[in-house]
């Protein structure tokens, strides 16, 4: 079995490739290969009877993915993105990495006749937006009302259809906003949903850019994993002909995020957090809709979080490991 993943040395696919390690197959087959990509060279513990590559390079360069597809890699992970504040600062930066090497590495599968190949795509509720019913589905329509959902939208139809001719064997994966992500804030506009906690719990003060009554539809990182592994292994058949749908999060809102902060680390961690309006942060995020149906995840087994103290008191065993 011969693993790829593009965007290999951010949170989630570090957190996927220890995760694959650990099982040690994928598909019922041994894990013997790992081809990994990004701007740096992403760190991978060493584990005997695994080779793994791994690439520094910029996905937007011609000829960036030649190298992992001469190898016939059997799954693809496109986790490689510009998140959401980035791309709308910067229109060309997003259209490059989020849309351009999308079609790229699907044009690369096309070249080499990797059909049996399953390419798995991290997109996002952000792909959602505009005038939506008070719960959506997997197929309401998409109207993104920002630049990277509506890149992720893009992608999406691609893949659709690059697996309906039978070019590649596509899954895209619609991530909820994935909370508590480790480390310090980035530019994605849902940051601030991971700081409001992490930050208190290690004793910091954090700022709240949103209303408390703004809600939010999330997943822990624990489950996306999870869930991505998962999504290599469904087959083709039970997919149909539409590729893409919604990961079964939680919906929570940021007042309740707070609560179950002061439940879990008392009314001290709560005060940590300090409440300044962004309204550039509350117009992206304010966009996105926050309660789904989730049938297809849940027929097809994906994973889902109980409730959020679950999310909360799993960040805790990870950061206490």
């Amino acid at each position: 079995m011969h693993i790829a993943i593009t965007g290999a040395a951010g949170f989630l696919g570090q957190r996927l490739i220890r995760r694959l390690l650990e099982r040690g197959e994928l598909q019922g087959e041994p894990i013997r290969r790992l081809t990994l990509i990004d701007q740096v060279e992403a760190a991978t513990p060493a584990v005997a009877g695994v080779e793994v590559d791994a690439q520094a390079r910029d996905i937007t360069a011609p000829g960036a993915f030649d190298a992992m597809l001469d190898a016939r890699p059997d799954v693809i992970y496109h986790l490689a993105a510009v998140v959401s504040s980035a791309a709308e600062a910067d229109l060309d930066l997003g259209l490059a990495v989020n849309f351009d090497a999308t079609r790229a590495l699907l044009e690369g599968c096309r070249a080499r006749g990797l059909a049996a190949t399953r390419l798995v795509m991290a997109s996002s509720v952000a792909a959602y937006g505009g005038e939506l019913p008070e719960t959506l589905d997997d197929m309401t329509a998409l109207q993104p009302q920002n630049s990277y959902g509506t890149q992720k939208a893009m992608c999406e139809l691609l893949i659709n259809d690059y697996s309906r001719r039978g070019l590649v064997d596509g899954l895209v994966l619609r991530l909820p906003t994935i909370v508590i992500r480790p480390g310090r804030p980035n530019a994605a506009a849902s940051s601030f949903a991971s700081s409001i906690l992490r930050e208190p719990l290690a004793g910091e003060e954090a700022i709240c850019p949103v209303p408390s009554d703004l809600e939010l539809f999330v997943m822990s990182p624990g489950r996306v994993v999870e869930a991505l592994v998962h999504g290599a292994e469904v087959p083709g058949e039970c997919l149909g002909s539409f590729r893409a749908f919604m990961l079964p999060g939680i919906t929570v809102s940021v007042a309740g995020m707070i609560e179950t902060l002061r439940e879990v680390a008392g009314q001290a961690a709560a005060e940590r957090i300090r409440h300044e309006p962004d309204p550039r942060i509350q117009a992206i995020v304010g966009s996105w809709p926050t309660r789904f149906h989730t049938r297809r995840a849940d027929a097809l087994g994906f994973p889902r979080d109980t409730d959020f103290r679950e999310i909360v008191e799993a960040f805790l065993a990870d950061s206490a490991r």
